[in-house]
C-alpha cells in the first residue's frame, strides 16, 4: 500500500489540530471522525485516503472522534463516521454516515478541482413528479414531550436512552453500557435518542441530566455510564434492582 499522502494528517492533540487549521485559512479541511470499534470506519478512512491522492490541495484530518472528544464535542460530533469541510474555520458542509459519493461531490464542489466527467449532466430522472411535501407535523408542546418522555421511562423495568441500537451503538459511552447491561444478565428496553430531538432534549430536563446515555431503572434516572459502573462494582445495582418498585409496595 502506498504512503500517506502529506496532505493526509493523523490529529495527535487539540493543539496540534488548531495548529493544522490555522496554518492556512483559506484552505479547504476535511475532517474525518472515527472510532476503532465502529466497523464502517476503517473502509471510510481508507477512501478518504484515497481522496486525499486525488485532492491535494486539500487538507484531510484524521480524527479519534473519543480519544479526541473535546473536537468532536466542538463540531457535535454525534455518531462515526462523520465529515466535515471547513475553509479555515467556515463550515462548507457537513455529513453523518460513510457516503464516500457524496464527500467526493463536495470536495469537487468546494475545493475547485474540476469534476471526473465534464459531458454527463448531473442527474437525469424519467421518473414521474413527486408529489407536493407534506405538510409539517405539528410541533409538539412541552407537557406532550414530558409525557412522552415519561412514558418511555416507564415501559420496563430498566430502560436504556442511548445513541444507536444494541446492535449499532453511535458512541463509545453507550457500547460500554449495552456491554455492562450484558454482563450483568439484565433485560432492558432502548431508545435511540437520535431519531426523536424533542425526546432527546425533553429527558434532559425531566431528568436534570445533560448527557447520554441514561439509565432508566423501575422509572427513575440511575445516571450514566460511570455512575452505573460504580453502583454494580459497589453492589447497590443489585439492590436497587431487586428492590419492590415503591409502587408496588403495600
Amino acid at each position: 500500500m502506498a504512503a500517506t499522502t502529506s496532505n493526509f494528517v493523523n490529529v495527535t492533540s487539540p493543539q496540534h489540530f488548531k495548529d493544522l487549521l490555522s496554518a492556512d485559512l483559506n484552505r479547504v479541511s476535511c475532517l474525518n471522525f472515527w472510532a476503532p470499534w465502529a466497523e464502517p470506519c476503517a473502509a471510510f478512512t481508507k477512501a478518504v485516503e484515497g481522496e486525499a491522492t486525488k485532492f491535494p490541495s486539500v487538507l484531510f484530518l484524521s480524527i479519534e472522534a473519543e480519544e479526541l472528544a473535546d473536537i468532536s464535542e466542538s463540531f457535535d460530533i454525534e455518531a462515526v463516521p462523520s465529515f466535515l469541510l471547513l475553509r479555515g474555520h467556515t463550515l462548507l458542509a457537513r455529513h453523518s454516515g460513510s457516503d464516500t459519493a457524496l464527500l467526493h461531490s463536495l470536495l469537487t464542489q468546494h475545493s475547485g478541482a474540476p469534476s471526473t466527467s465534464t459531458s454527463a449532466p448531473l442527474a437525469t430522472s424519467s421518473a414521474d413528479p413527486a408529489a407536493p411535501p407534506a405538510p409539517a407535523a405539528r410541533q409538539r408542546t412541552e407537557e406532550e414531550i414530558t409525557a412522552r418522555c415519561k412514558e418511555l421511562m416507564n415501559k420496563h423495568k430498566v430502560v436504556l436512552f442511548m445513541k444507536g441500537n444494541p446492535s449499532a451503538p453511535k458512541c463509545g459511552f453507550s457500547r460500554q453500557t449495552i456491554g455492562l447491561l450484558r454482563e450483568k444478565g439484565v433485560e432492558f428496553a432502548w431508545f435511540d435518542i437520535l431519531s426523536d430531538e424533542d425526546v432527546r432534549q425533553g429527558l434532559k430536563r425531566v431528568n436534570d441530566w445533560p448527557t447520554f446515555p441514561q439509565i432508566i431503572l423501575n422509572g427513575e434516572l440511575v445516571g450514566g455510564l460511570d455512575i452505573f459502573r460504580e453502583a454494580i462494582e459497589s453492589g447497590e445495582w443489585d439492590e436497587m434492582y431487586d428492590a419492590e418498585p415503591e409502587t408496588e409496595k403495600a
